[in-house]
């Protein structure tokens, strides 16, 4: 390098304390220029530079389920590669060149003999890093809240739209049947005396107290009442017999009762008196459909609050089966195939946790889980109770975590993942969430067939029962 070139790294902020015999650190690195669009790095490429931005613009960027992010934008001054050095890891991110550039380049060994021969330099590129490190997990510790977010609505928004479908075309079916009934009932006012009246009120109401107890018959036996119904229909010329077959079937109603309607109702009033109690019948399980949806939707809003906790942000007493079953719900839309075994035992005590976190460690767990039987496998969940702890084992029977990864997984930024399906971070959350947030622990044993996550929580002192019953 020559004078010039020294002397203009050494403005730089991070060489501004060099004395006089600490320059041959900055002799061994070489001035570069890069147009705009080069890539000094790739993420997952090994480091072996260590760069110090002198004039132009580089933009960093990480790559989390398969999408770009920007996470930095390297002015000058600002320097990059000390952390694939320091630590012998490939770049966290890619760094691309947004202008025309030019760098203070070291390669490895000229990097480690700074550190080495300038004390000053080293302090602020190790104080850099470690700053780098927390925000860095900061940003990706917020990711993972998202993504879990994310997939709390999707399974969500998955569950509440058969519900909220049914809901929809059951009140659309409503108004057409609550027109019918009022114009079959205009038709009878003026056919009916008032013993027929008296006759067919108590028939309607026989009908909807003999629907509350029907019995829930398999499709074999449904088809064949509803074709004995469609035969009385044509026998006594009720037009469009087979349209309301169903709904008398579905409500226990047979061939004697209907000869029962008839028997006082005159010839010409029979098939509107058929077609108003099955009206009413109708009507009635609408409203039903109406009712079950709408109650399904309350359960999984009521499921969204206890899994977020949203009314408490303190610790409080926590059932441990609940936080997990709203995460089951939660992911339900991607337990379709996967069979899922519960072993709760239900004399567990309850435990001071964060309730929020805590289901953010069971969707973390259970995801993965899930992503390792590749989403058609089986997931046994169990709870017992081991000295004045709680313990939660979540078991997969996937592939198992390969040994030679083992000793990795906690690690931040450490994901067995395909580039870009996840941030590395999810368990070491996990762990910090356990170990630190609430002084317990966790483990995992794996092997091929069986992985086995292992989360170990301090009881609360004075411990309150569960009253929470497996589904």
């Amino acid at each position: 390098m020559t004078v010039e070139d020294i002397q203009t790294v050494r403005q730089m902020p991070l060489f501004a304390g060099l004395s006089d015999k600490e320059l041959d650190c900055i002799s061994l690195g070489e001035i570069i220029e890069l147009p705009a669009g080069a890539v000094l790095a790739n993420e997952d490429e090994p480091g072996s530079h260590f760069y110090l931005t002198l004039s132009g613009e580089v933009r960093i960027w990480r790559t989390y389920d398969r999408q770009a992010v920007l996470m930095a934008v390297n002015k000058p001054g600002w320097f990059m590669g000390e952390i694939g050095i320091l630590l012998d890891t490939p770049w966290l991110a890619t760094a691309r060149v947004s202008q025309p550039s030019r760098f203070f380049r070291l390669d490895r060994d000229g990097f480690w003999k700074m550190m080495s021969t300038c004390p000053s330099v080293a302090k602020e590129i190790l104080r850099t890093v470690a700053e780098r490190f927390r925000n860095l997990e900061g940003f990706a510790q917020q990711r993972e809240k998202l993504v879990s977010l994310g997939t709390m609505a999707a399974g969500l928004a998955h569950e509440l739209n058969n519900p909220a479908s049914a809901a929809l075309r059951a009140a659309s079916d409503s108004q057409r049947v609550a027109d019918s009934v009022q114009s079959v009932l205009c038709q009878l006012i003026h056919t009916l005396d008032g013993p027929a009246w008296k006759h067919l009120g108590r028939a309607s109401e026989e009908s909807l107290e003999r629907m509350l107890n029907a019995p829930v018959l398999d499709p074999l036996a449904r088809s064949d009442r509803e074709e004995m119904l469609n035969e009385w229909f044509e026998q006594h010329h009720i037009a469009e017999g087979w349209n309301m077959s169903g709904v008398f079937v579905a409500a226990g109603l047979d061939v004697p009762w209907l000869e029962s309607l008839i028997s006082a109702i005159p010839s010409a009033s029979q098939a509107a008196a058929v077609q108003w109690i099955e009206s009413r019948l109708n009507l009635k399980f609408l409203l039903k459909q109406v009712e079950n949806s709408t109650s399904r939707i309350v359960e999984l809003v009521k499921s969204v609050k206890s899994y977020t906790h949203m009314d408490s942000s303190a610790m409080e007493e926590i059932d441990i089966h609940q936080g997990i079953e709203t995460t089951l719900t939660m992911l339900s839309h991607k337990l379709k195939s996967v069979t899922v075994k519960r072993a709760y035992d239900q004399n567990l005590p309850r435990v001071m946790a964060y309730g929020g976190e805590l289901n953010q460690v069971w969707t973390n767990l259970i995801d993965n889980a899930i992503d390792a039987v590749d989403g058609n496998g089986k997931i046994c969940i169990g709870t017992f109770q081991e000295g004045d702890h709680v313990m939660v084992e979540i078991v997969d029977n996937g592939a198992g975590i390969p040994p030679d990864v083992q000793s990795h997984i906690f690690e931040p930024f450490f994901t067995t993942k395909s580039v870009g399906a996840g941030t590395g971070l999810g368990l070491v959350i996990c762990h910090r969430i356990i170990a630190d947030r609430h002084g317990g622990e966790i483990e995992f044993e794996s092997k091929p067939g069986e992985t086995r996550f292992k989360v170990r929580l301090p009881l609360l002192s004075q411990s309150i029962p569960l009253k929470s019953e497996p589904k």
